[in-house]
């Protein structure tokens, strides 16, 4: 399987299962998980950052537990859209999901999903150490989201 764009993504999806969402952190994963309607993207975990065949393990049984049917990877593109070394980064952890779980793995542009993630944590007064726990699974969300937004906009 290849990584597919949000549309054929969407078409190739069966109807009332989970999407699961990630942020491929350098340090740690975020997860976010979608209801089975994919409307609403809810935070799930953050997975400190191993061997990937530990974190792909770790996610097929997540994926089972939560019956989840594809997964978007966060695609963190240079501002002027460009793919520098984290977006490589990504595209290879997300071509790397597809040849190991074979489930549909779609992309999504994530910038500055973190740094709006970070803000809205500040501004909750969260302390530094209580966002390092949760900036990486609310990026998930946040990158889940805007991904469940666009395909609702595709429906209608």
């Amino acid at each position: 399987m290849t990584l597919l764009s949000l549309d054929t993504f969407n078409a190739v999806l069966p109807p009332m299962r989970r999407l699961v969402g990630i942020d491929p952190g350098s340090k740690t994963v975020g997860l976010a998980l979608s209801d089975v309607m994919r409307m609403v993207a809810s935070p799930a975990e953050g997975i400190k950052r191993s061997k990937f065949t530990d974190f792909a393990t770790h996610l097929e049984n997540f994926m089972k537990a939560q019956e989840v049917c594809g997964i978007v990877v966060g695609l963190p593109l240079n501002m002027d859209g460009t793919i520098g070394p984290s977006a490589q980064s990504a595209r290879q952890f997300a071509e790397n999901l597809t040849e190991r779980l074979k489930v549909p793995v779609a992309l999504w542009d994530e910038r500055l999903s973190t740094a709006a993630v970070e803000r809205t944590l500040i501004e909750a007064d969260l302390s530094r150490r209580r966002r390092a726990e949760v900036v990486d699974k609310l990026a998930a969300t946040y990158i889940l989201q805007g991904a469940l937004d666009y395909l609702a906009t595709k429906k209608n």
